[in-house]
């Protein structure tokens, strides 16, 4: 990793070369230090995330050698060396008073500039990567932008008309692309060895708004994604794979999710090693850490979604998945270039990218479609058949077009008898005290499933998710004064739990999804529905 990181400082240096100081390159990786690991499993913090945010006065390099030199002497306290070497910068601990005579609307609406940033000054050994414009975060103790969180942020951007600030967050995403070659997890330099679901494109299309022309400026950014999700080596083998692509048995290419690293994550570090603990020997531990990084890379960390045993957690086998979300993002990305491609008068382009697009769609229907359960399901390619747990990952293929009306019809079956609960949809059917799984729903996915049935005239269907979704969302607003990452569905007196960290406050991808819904409902009703 610390070979990328100084690609990345060196072309974010050169960018912000004339604003501020040049920024010093790390000359080891502070990820490896015995300073580093030491302080993640003394639990210095409660959130393991907490201490690779701060930023050091220090290069890790002097850090680390002051400490060696220090660490064995009787009076060494390892709080009070981390304490006087290292700063909290971020805008975290910004105490956000709320007033709850406000309605949950007016408490979005000020939210908004509460929860911008940037444009960034690069400071000197700190994690953060900066960001040329203004952006929104999700909240909490996720003060840096994440990738596929700001595509639903976003939209309850355009809902508010805060148009200048959803295109400068696109801009940051487009430059994140073109400069590092993909868009991370998140900015900051521990996110570099993977990426998130893949909404640039739905957001280039959002930004749009109809005007295909505005798409065009994206066009290569949008390239360039495709081809870091689509890089791979030689696999002519069936269900062979390399990096994010798997070979199909009767041709054609999927896409998993997949993290580079196979180290445990900086911002979980000693998590990651209490899970391994039981793990025998050092190839399956770096499995595992891998499997745990590319659930990462999904958004779902962590969800039972991914286990190959039930109850199961040290099972976690991302790597050997097709998700349905992922396969049908590459899909939309694939369209979205064919799209552009046709606005330039390129037409080679335009085939190659619909032909890629109809590949996938059959593909999709052909492996990730589950007859016996009439739902779209993850398929695992290393077993040869569709995992078996139920989840909101199967109204993907609605959102983006992709299944047919019979399918929609029995997608939508599930939604309303299996999946919808008092406060909305939940994620998942097993409740295994991982986050991504029952009983919480999630904003993205709300928003997913209500614009996939809407996609296939499911009007009725749509409008009451929406309607429960939005009176919890009020009900704990009005106990809490606060907007949550996520909600207790089934039991509507409990806030939401599960996950290695509390549920945050904020937030980005509720607030944007709860003025996104309005505005349908708004337009419902214009319809006298």
């Amino acid at each position: 990793m610390t070979a990328r990181i100084l690609i990345v400082l060196i072309m974010l240096g050169s960018f912000f070369s004339c604003k501020q100081e040049k920024v010093e390159l790390k000359a080891v990786d502070p990820y490896r230090t015995q300073l580093f690991k030491d302080v993640q499993l003394a639990a210095l913090y409660k959130d393991s995330k907490t201490f690779v945010d701060l930023v050091p006065k220090k290069s890790y390099t002097i850090l680390e050698s002051e400490y060696l030199n220090a660490k064995d002497n009787a009076d060494f306290d390892l709080k009070a060396f981390v304490e006087a070497n290292f700063e909290d910068r971020s805008m975290a601990s910004l105490n956000i008073k709320t007033d709850t005579t406000n309605t949950m609307y007016e408490h979005i609406e000020q939210m908004w500039d509460k929860l911008t940033r940037g444009p960034d000054v690069a400071l000197l050994n700190a994690s953060r990567i900066p960001l040329p414009k203004k952006y929104v975060v999700p909240g909490g103790r996720f003060q840096e932008i994440y990738y596929w969180d700001s595509y639903f942020t976003m939209e309850g951007l355009l809902a508010a008309d805060r148009h200048d600030l959803a295109k400068s967050m696109v801009d940051n995403f487009a430059f994140l692309v073109d400069s590092i070659g993909f868009i991370p997890n998140g900015t900051r330099d521990y996110y570099l060895s993977r990426s998130q679901p893949p909404f640039f494109s739905m957001m280039v299309v959002a930004l749009a708004q109809n005007q295909q022309e505005l798409m065009l400026p994206y066009y290569q950014s949008l390239e360039k994604e495709y081809n870091y999700f689509m890089k791979h080596e030689s696999i002519d083998r069936p269900y062979w794979a390399d990096r994010h692509v798997v070979q199909m048995s009767g041709g054609g290419l999927m896409n998993r999710y997949y993290d580079t690293a196979n180290t445990p994550r900086p911002e979980a570090y000693k998590e990651d090693i209490h899970l391994a603990k039981e793990v025998e020997s050092l190839a399956k531990k770096a499995q595992l850490y891998q499997d745990l990084r590319s659930a990462a890379e999904s958004g779902w960390d962590f969800s039972s979604r991914w286990y190959a045993e039930d109850e199961n957690f040290s099972s976690t086998n991302t790597t050997a998945i097709l998700p349905v979300d992922l396969n049908c993002l590459l899909y939309n990305l694939e369209h979205t270039l064919e799209q552009i491609a046709v606005l330039n008068q390129d037409m080679e382009s335009a085939v190659h990218y619909g032909k890629r697009a109809a590949l996938r769609k059959e593909l999709i229907n052909a492996y990730l479609w589950n007859k016996e359960k009439a739902y779209y399901m993850d398929f695992n390619f290393q077993r040869g058949q569709s995992t078996d747990e139920l989840t909101l990952a199967g109204a993907y293929p609605l959102f983006f077009g992709i299944a047919t009306q019979d399918q929609a019809a029995m997608v939508k079956d599930k939604l309303m008898h299996v999946f919808l609960k008092p406060g909305g949809l939940v994620t998942t059917l097993k409740h295994s005290g991982q986050q991504w799984d029952a009983p919480n729903g999630w904003a993205p996915l709300q928003w997913i499933a209500v614009n996939g049935l809407l996609k296939y005239g499911y009007v009725e269907e749509a409008k009451d998710i929406m309607l429960r979704w939005l009176a919890l969302n009020e009900k704990v607003y009005k106990d809490t004064g606060k907007m949550m990452e996520k909600y207790n569905v089934e039991d509507l007196t409990l806030l939401s739990g599960g996950g290695e960290y509390e549920t945050q406050d904020g937030f980005g991808w509720t607030n944007g999804v709860a003025l996104g819904f309005r505005k349908l409902l708004q337009q419902m009703k214009e319809r006298g529905y």
